[in-house]
């Protein structure tokens, strides 16, 4: 379970509070950061890490005493927060003769397919070379929506993890492990050693995201980036970043934090599908339900609904179960809701494919 001697891929995520201190950047800890990293990289090992802080060092930089909400002064803060954070991780790394890259990513170049497959293409150029990547949110171009996705960065790790099939994902915080309940409100409150599932009970006791003045991630988060990287059978660690030799000792296996174990393992476009922000719903009658349950394709005599605007080959939810590519756009749907596959040809003209969405293409949300 955390024998993780065979991990040759590992994805570190670093959170704001983690970085911080006294208000500003920890060079002292990116310092060490980088001398465990240089040990596995050394053990020939490859490092991907995600960082947050552009936003925090830009907010102190500016004396702003919390976390800016308006999108032009999240985008202003990030751009001079970045190069700052930037500038301290590849001195660090460089006492090593370690090259690091950056690596900017916002939520559209997840979501779109072409880009997404482009993103597995450079990170693995990167670490042929023997760079270590160092990603992080998009901040200064990304638009609200998009600006608080991540979550601190959390879900953005797990989504790189996934895409290059990491074998390990630490995400480093300032939350010791999961808790069986809030250990601010109960003294008595136990570390989770290890979570098998992520069960409703699990997502319960994560509760209400909770970042602090900087930060955006709460545990609600980390067990939402959890999810997204079993299902690319990676294991993850929750733990404090602050502890000595983090890295390394939870790479020699010590019991800290909590381990979260993958599992399913899903191919990678199903993996796409199932991360990729749904750009419509689509609800469908029982029957259609169980077809879809049992590896057939989702035929349009079987929605009863379409609710938003896309285009086809857009990914869709289904009745709150599922995601999928749909093989038509909101406009044709509607026009095909509850027919026959043999009318197709009739309303909508030549041309056009059988069924909604092929079962390849359907990824049910649920275990």
């Amino acid at each position: 379970m955390r024998n993780f001697s065979k991990a040759k891929r590992i994805v570190i995520k670093i959170g704001t509070n983690t970085l911080s201190k006294d208000g500003g950047l920890d060079t002292a800890y990116i310092r060490r950061i980088a001398g465990q990293v240089a040990g596995l990289t050394q053990s020939g090992r490859e490092i991907i890490l995600v960082t947050s802080g552009a936003i925090g060092m830009g907010a102190g930089q500016l004396n702003v005493a919390k976390r800016p909400q308006e999108t032009q002064m999240r985008q202003a803060c990030a751009a001079i927060g970045q190069p700052m954070l930037m500038h301290e991780y590849r001195k660090a790394f460089l006492k090593h003769n370690i090259t690091i890259a950056q690596v900017l990513l916002t939520a559209e170049v997840l979501n779109n397919r072409k880009t997404y497959l482009n993103l597995q293409n450079s990170v693995e150029t990167l670490l042929d070379l023997g760079v270590v990547p160092i990603v992080n949110e998009n901040d200064s171009v990304s638009t609200e929506e998009i600006g608080s996705a991540f979550g601190d960065n959390d879900k953005l790790s797990a989504l790189v993890a996934s895409k290059i099939d990491a074998d390990l994902l630490i995400i480093l915080s300032d939350i010791d492990a999961l808790y069986d309940k809030d250990p601010k409100q109960f003294p008595d409150a136990k570390p989770i050693d290890a979570v098998f599932e992520i069960t409703s009970d699990i997502i319960k006791i994560a509760g209400a995201k909770g970042g602090s003045s900087h930060s955006v991630g709460g545990m609600k988060t980390k067990i939402q980036a959890a999810q997204i990287a079993a299902n690319a059978g990676c294991r993850i660690v929750l733990a404090n970043g602050r502890a000595a030799n983090i890295i390394s000792r939870i790479i020699n296996g010590d019991v800290i934090g909590t381990v979260f174990m993958p599992k399913r393992k899903l191919s990678n476009r199903s993996r796409w599908i199932l991360n990729s922000s749904a750009a419509g719903t689509i609800k469908i009658d029982e029957g259609a339900a169980k077809a879809i349950r049992n590896r057939k394709s989702l035929l349009p005599s079987g929605v009863i609904d379409v609710k938003g605007n896309f285009d086809a080959e857009s990914v869709v939810m289904i009745n709150g179960i599922a995601k999928a590519v749909t093989n038509f756009g909101s406009d044709q749907l509607r026009a095909l809701a509850g027919k026959h596959s043999a009318k197709i040809k009739d309303i909508l003209g030549p041309g056009h494919k059988d069924v909604v969405a092929n079962p390849e293409n359907i990824v049910f949300i649920d275990y």
